[in-house]
């Protein structure tokens, strides 16, 4: 200390476990882990791919550690897997349809979270497509489908992604982890719990991360059904949160946005016409998808 002024020291952010949960082909896995390989790492930090296929197995990729979490085929199964390979004060959870920047790490915890928070909400920002993609990218794109903003803004069921998120190891394991059973709303269903236990949600916007969105419409409605599904286990496990809508005023609406659609179809207004055409079927996928079970389906054995 020179002149009564002291030197101020940066502050080392803590150690992080990177956790991604992956099914897919061989050369999928390459490239997630390509991707994660960019992430910056300090000592004490682990990336971990959480393999959900039925014959995954152990093994590495460059620095990457990948562990086989066949034996249960949700994606939040092989979180808590991966998780528990790790000793890190806080999980930091991908998808692996994100594309994370270098200093995403650093952007976390670029300011110390308080004592008493359990849950970083990193952002989402959905991938803009050029005005000729294909419906689906461009209308998810339109809508911010994946946007954290979305789930953030549900008043007194606010949660964070697990697309992008970061949970403190305390609050994750006081709490049990995932709900490994089920194949969509396992992260809303973290964080409640984690908020029931006392701790704190804290947003941060800067340690954004690029969602990758469904190239085609059926993919689309397909994953707009699950998450339906998910939000009638959650309303059900959580009553008050994530209401289903009333179908009569629901169809009234989808009829308006249709009509909407097509006639901004016929002025040529594409970005228009693909939100007024495509509004209703994705709500009444989500909605539709409140009548389909939860929980994945048994594995056939072969005799």
């Amino acid at each position: 200390m020179r002149g009564g002024r002291r030197r101020l020291q940066p502050v080392r952010r803590p150690s992080v476990d990177v956790v991604l949960p992956f099914r897919g082909s061989d050369e999928q896995l390459g490239r997630v882990a390509e991707r994660l390989a960019t992430l910056r790492l300090l000592p004490g930090d682990t990336v971990t791919i959480a393999d959900n296929r039925r014959d995954a197995r152990d093994g590495a990729h460059d620095h990457i550690r990948i562990v086989g979490a066949g034996e249960l085929q949700t994606s939040y199964h092989a979180r808590n897997r991966a998780a528990a390979t790790g000793s890190a004060p806080w999980i930091v959870f991908l998808d692996g349809d994100v594309l994370p920047p270098p200093d995403l790490l650093e952007r976390y915890f670029a300011a110390a979270p308080q004592a008493d928070t359990g849950v970083l909400a990193g952002a989402v920002t959905d991938e803009e497509p050029p005005p000729t993609a294909p419906p689906a990218a461009r209308y998810a794109w339109l809508k911010s489908s994946t946007s954290q903003e979305i789930t953030l803004s549900h008043d007194g069921w606010a949660f964070a992604q697990t697309a992008n998120a970061a949970i403190r190891r305390d609050a994750f394991t006081q709490v049990g982890g995932f709900e490994p059973r089920i194949r969509s709303g396992g992260d809303a269903d973290l964080c409640f719990r984690i908020r029931a236990a006392g701790w704190k949600l804290e947003r941060r916007p800067q340690a954004a991360a690029i969602h990758h969105n469904r190239q085609t419409i059926a993919r689309m409605l397909a994953q707009r059904a699950r998450h339906g599904a998910g939000a009638n286990w959650l309303a059900r496990r959580w009553p008050g949160a994530l209401p289903r809508r009333r179908w009569p005023g629901l169809a009234l609406w989808s009829l308006k946005r249709a009509a909407h659609g097509a006639t901004a179809a016929a002025r040529r207004e594409r970005d228009e016409a693909l939100l007024g055409l495509l509004d209703g079927p994705a709500v009444w996928a989500f909605e539709l998808g409140r009548l389909i079970p939860n929980r994945p389906r048994p594995r056939l054995v072969r005799r």
